[in-house]
C-alpha cells in the first residue's frame, strides 16, 4: 500500500493512485487553496482527532444526479404541508456544528474535528461553502452543507433532529442546483440513506470524467448568488 506524504507544495498525486480503501495522501494543511484543489481533482479530506490530515478518493464513488432524486409520497406530503421552513446560508456554522455532533450509525466518532469546522467556515466566508437549513417552529432541526464549484456540488454532511428535516433540505438543494444547471452532487461515501434518495455508486474514473466535464470552462470563483434566493424553489416542490 502506497500513501503519499504531502509537502508544503500545493500539489496532490493522481487520485487513481489511491489505495483500495481510497486513502491517497497524508499531511498538508486545510488552507482554502489546498482544499479547493483537492475537490477539483476528486479528492477530499477526512480524518479524526487522533490522526494527521488524511486525503481520500474512493472507488467506487457515490453520486446523486439531480434528475435521479427519489422523493417518496410521504416526503411529498410533508413538503406540501409546509412542515419545515427552508433557508439557504442562514446558519452555516450552526449546521456544520450540528453535523459534528450528530450520531453516526457506524458508532464511529466525528470526523468533523475543530480544524475541519474552521476550514469550511472559512470557505463559507469566501463564498464556496453553502448550507441549506430546515427550521421547525423557529428551531434549526436539520440541514446540510457542501462546496459548490463549477457545475458540481460536493456534499459534505447532513444532520436531522426531526424526521424528514434533512431530506427536505436535500430536496430543496437539488431543485436549486437544477435551476442553476449543476450536473452532479458528489456524495463521497456510500450510505443507505443517500441511496434511498437516488444516489448511486459509479467507478472513480467515471466520476472523474463527470467532474472534468462539469468544471471545464467554468468560472471556479465563488458564485454565492446561485444560492441567494431562499424561496426560489418552494413554488415548484410539487412539480
Amino acid at each position: 500500500m502506497t500513501v503519499f506524504l504531502l509537502s508544503e507544495t500545493l500539489r496532490f498525486p493522481r487520485p487513481d493512485l489511491a489505495d483500495p480503501d481510497g486513502l491517497l495522501a497524508v499531511g498538508g494543511d486545510l488552507t482554502p487553496e489546498r482544499v479547493l484543489l483537492a475537490y477539483q481533482m476528486g479528492i477530499f479530506p477526512w480524518y479524526a482527532n487522533d490522526t494527521p490530515i488524511l486525503w481520500w478518493s474512493p472507488d467506487p464513488r457515490l453520486v446523486l444526479f439531480p434528475d435521479e432524486l427519489k422523493v417518496s409520497k410521504s416526503l411529498q406530503r410533508v413538503m406540501a404541508k409546509g412542515v419545515f421552513t427552508v433557508t439557504v446560508n442562514r446558519a452555516f456554522r450552526d449546521v456544520i456544528e450540528q453535523c459534528a455532533v450528530a450520531p453516526r450509525g457506524t458508532g464511529e466518532g466525528t470526523w468533523l474535528v475543530p480544524g475541519m469546522i474552521e476550514a469550511y467556515c472559512k470557505l463559507h466566508q469566501l463564498g464556496y461553502a453553502q448550507s441549506v437549513e430546515s427550521w421547525h417552529e423557529g428551531a434549526l432541526v436539520g440541514g446540510l452543507y457542501g462546496i459548490a464549484l463549477g457545475r458540481v456540488f460536493f456534499g459534505e454532511s447532513m444532520f436531522t433532529l426531526k424526521s424528514d428535516a434533512s431530506k427536505v433540505a436535500l430536496v430543496y438543494l437539488v431543485k436549486l442546483l437544477q435551476a442553476a444547471q449543476f450536473e452532479v452532487i458528489d456524495c463521497q461515501v456510500t450510505t443507505r440513506h443517500l441511496q434511498s434518495l437516488g444516489a448511486r455508486e459509479i467507478p472513480r474514473q467515471e466520476f472523474l470524467a463527470h467532474l472534468s466535464m462539469a468544471l471545464d470552462g467554468e468560472d471556479l470563483h465563488p458564485r454565492p448568488e446561485k444560492f441567494a434566493a431562499a424561496a426560489l424553489i418552494r413554488s415548484s416542490w410539487d412539480s
